[in-house]
């Protein structure tokens, strides 16, 4: 597969660096020569120095023969201008813009439509408030996804010695956990993640992930010793588009919410806005005012500025006043481990959402969507089985997958099964599949053709 990404920032680098692992024909076009040069220092890929809004840069970059172009620059007048003339110069290349100003995404529908055919145009923000919605209707949860249209929920939760079911090991488990549809599909320890066997033990300061129904849910939380209960009272610092979004989101949630702004003219835009919110002006980090906002009294403070140090400062702060739960905003994906040390696990990072809406577009096969697990060496995939593929018509304990990826969940019809060693896949169902970034490339090869290939 070859795949051409325009820009070399933070989501470009990030997106290149995980794909040249996976020996996948990466070319990065990048103007500026520093970012150019931290490339070239790190990844294993080709790379053109140049606007790749430019068409000849593109051809130069060979975008006939690219499957995939990725347009990921900060500016959305140079991805729609990339985009617009891959298309020209490549209809059959797939085409992914990264998008933020809402004047253009006004356009959405005409450009995803011929004779222009973005195929998909991604909003950071507009994942990252996702992101942050669907943490806020997990409280006990780290980090949350979705698959199968909501009806299986992936969920990473950190384990305490109080949990009942700490020091059990996996092949035990589901005496504790009695016919619940719960699956222990991946653990992260000690900055390290395990795709686990039966033999495995899960342990205090383990980072968990499990798959379960939605409707069981509620009863896996509490026997991760997690809490279930829905949210009343949610503080938000910082009144930009995330900040606002989400506002809109919890209005329509019925969540009582109250918004700390700085700007004042930004307040009164603010209001017009929004009906319910409580909209205040003033400093988000400042301890006499969240006193007076009786942040103690908070299920979830979110610090959502577009200063992530003054977020991180500021989540520390109400999590020393007494707020429940904080999550904070951070764009450098460096400063994840930092945080995760400092005890601010809760992290939203509108680049790592706008990544994990490209994943799926660049996988082989039929993926309908993919999440990257906190910590970035694994992903939960969701794809449909083929026909063709020898996936299907057999136990899953007979079928040699490789090291490191595990069918955690196959949907078949309204059905949900969990599955055992004894699960058949048939065609059409839509599995669920964890696997480390080492394994991805053989489960690509695994969901587009035979699984002799493993």
């Amino acid at each position: 597969m070859k795949i051409i990404i325009v820009g070399a920032g933070e989501v470009g680098f990030h997106i290149a660096s995980r794909l040249s692992l996976e020996n996948k024909d990466v070319i990065v076009i990048e103007k500026n020569a520093d970012a150019l040069r931290r490339v070239l220092e790190n990844l294993d890929v080709q790379t053109i120095e140049g606007c790749g809004s430019n068409p000849a840069i593109l051809e130069q970059a060979g975008i006939k023969e690219a499957d995939i172009l990725l347009a990921v620059t900060d500016s959305d007048e140079a991805n729609l201008v990339a985009s617009l003339f891959a298309g020209i110069l490549s209809p059959t290349t797939v085409k992914l813009a990264r998008i933020r100003g809402e004047e253009y995404l006004m356009y959405q529908d005409a450009l995803t439509q011929d004779p222009y055919r973005i195929d998909v145009m991604i909003n950071p923000e507009v994942e990252a408030v996702k992101t942050v919605v669907r943490l806020l209707q997990v409280p006990g949860a780290v980090d949350v996804g979705e698959f199968a249209d909501g009806r299986i929920k992936v969920i990473g939760v950190r384990l305490d010695a109080a949990c009942s079911v700490t020091g059990t090991k996996l092949v035990d488990l589901k005496e504790k956990t009695g016919n619940k549809k719960i699956l222990v599909a991946a653990i992260s320890r000690n900055e390290k993640l395990i795709i686990p066997s039966g033999d495995d033990k899960i342990l205090e300061g383990d980072l968990i992930y499990f798959v379960s129904e939605i409707n069981e849910l509620k009863g896996a939380l509490k026997i991760f010793g997690k809490r279930a209960e829905p949210l009343d009272r949610v503080l938000l610092v910082g009144g930009g588009n995330i900040g606002l979004r989400l506002a809109k989101a919890l209005e329509g949630m019925s969540i009582h919410t109250k918004l700390i702004e700085k700007d004042p003219d930004r307040c009164r835009e603010l209001a017009e806005h929004l009906d319910k919110v409580i909209v205040l002006q003033g400093d988000g980090s400042d301890q006499r005012l969240l006193q007076e906002e009786n942040i103690q009294d908070m299920d979830v403070v979110a610090t959502l500025t577009g200063n992530e140090e003054t977020n991180i400062l500021t989540s520390l702060l109400a999590k020393r006043l007494g707020a429940q739960k904080t999550v904070t905003r951070i764009s450098k994906f460096s400063y994840f481990p930092l945080v995760s040390a400092i005890g601010l696990e809760h992290i939203v990072s509108p680049r790592l959402a706008a990544i994990n809406s490209i994943l799926q577009y660049v996988r082989r096969g039929k993926v309908l969507s993919a999440m990257a697990l906190k910590g970035e060496e694994a992903e939960a995939l969701e794809a449909l089985a083929l026909e063709t593929s020898d996936i299907v018509g057999k136990p899953l304990q007979q079928i040699p997958f490789p090291k490191g990826a595990l069918v955690v969940s196959i949907i078949r019809g309204d059905e949900v099964i969990i599955p055992t060693g004894d699960s058949v896949i048939v065609p059409q169902d839509r599995i669920i599949i964890f696997a480390t970034r080492q394994a991805i490339p053989h489960v690509e090869k695994a969901l587009m053709v035979k699984l002799e290939y493993f």
